[in-house]
């Protein structure tokens, strides 16, 4: 068999894992040729192709990035200054040219929503899970969130320091999109005073009122985590809001870090190469066992597979009742809303 492999979205930590998982299994397990296609979907247009031998496999384990580049061109959405008309035609036709019995698309939910569209073009079309965020439908986790969550621990451990120094009250906002994956389980493990999530409303009189009764009880500083994508007047910055409200309110000195893409880069840690790895080998099998129009996941810390029509369009979102939530209220963590 010859199967292709691409990247597309935003970059994250993992994705070479993940390629050399699918590759060196494909090859040696199942000798099949692999061929790597540069820059997400674009590459099928243009035919920006590579083939990946075992050697040009070696030595990307813990490389950050993607050896493939990435794009967030998506084939079945016109964009300004598109000069290819019918893309999905395009890529099935080159699909066909390279000789291609299967594609593996490692990708977020965009991703995930083009390859299941794909799949239903005709193409055989495997799916790997990948994104910081933490919040594609159909898995426990993606590789890529743990080593954001080590990123943004590791930085809120460092602003309890000057804020203990300054008596300061500390909003660091992080990444995730709609999904507070990042911000829930690095403020647990950061130990944020307050932890702000997109799915859950918070209320800044609860907000202002928590931090005012921590310094009335002698707590000399404060940690707020904010998830990006939290509800803010006229699309403000997150972090920026709800420090102005904080000093607005309290009179508390505040101030605000914004983590941004330091989350997105750098070497994957232990638990995403070996994540990413399963997901590779795994996504081989399905391939040599022809169950495609397929995603690899992880439930209950098994690998196995869910269809990709299940996964398309749909956000795995964080729950009031979430049990890390749960745990969090009874350690007194506030999440600033009427309870």
């Amino acid at each position: 068999m010859k199967i292709g492999i691409l990247s597309a979205g935003g970059d994250c930590p993992g994705i070479n894992a993940a390629i050399r998982g699918v590759g060196k299994t494909a090859i040696v397990q199942y000798g099949m040729e692999v061929i790597g296609i540069s820059n997400g979907f674009s590459g099928l247009i243009d035919m920006n192709t590579e083939e990946l031998t075992e050697d040009k496999l070696s030595g990307i384990l813990t490389l950050g990035g993607t050896i493939l580049g990435t794009s967030r061109m998506k084939p079945f959405k016109p964009q300004a200054g598109d000069t290819v008309e019918d893309k999905p035609q395009v890529i099935k036709e080159n699909y066909q040219k390279l000789g291609l019995d299967a594609l593996v698309c490692i990708g977020g939910n965009g991703t995930q929503r083009t390859a299941n569209l794909l799949a239903k073009e005709g193409l055989n079309i495997v799916g790997l899970p990948k994104t910081i965020d933490n919040d594609v439908w159909g898995t426990d986790v993606t590789f890529g969130f743990d080593s954001a969550v080590n990123i943004a621990t590791d930085a809120i451990d460092r602003l309890h320091t000057t804020a203990n120094s300054h008596k300061r009250v500390m909003v660091i906002e992080v990444m995730g999109h709609n999904a507070g994956w990042i911000a829930l389980h690095s403020g647990v493990a950061g130990g944020g005073d307050i932890v702000l999530l997109p799915e859950i409303e918070y209320d800044m009189e609860v907000v202002a009122n928590t931090l005012i009764t921590r310094a009335e009880r002698g707590k000399p500083y404060s940690i707020v985590v904010v998830g990006e994508g939290i509800k803010v007047p006229n699309k403000k910055n997150a972090a920026r809001y709800i420090a102005k409200q904080i000093q607005e309110r309290t009179d508390l000195e505040t101030r605000e870090t914004i983590l941004g893409y330091v989350q997105r880069g750098g070497t994957p840690s232990p638990a995403d190469r070996v994540l990413a790895t399963r997901y590779g080998a795994y996504a081989a099998k399905l391939i040599n066992n022809k169950e495609f129009g397929t995603m690899v996941c992880v439930r209950n810390n098994e690998i196995s597979s869910v269809p990709l029509e299940e996964v398309g369009g749909k956000t795995k979102l964080i729950q009031a009742n979430d049990r890390l939530v749960d745990k969090a209220r009874n350690m007194g963590v506030c999440f600033g809303d009427k309870i």
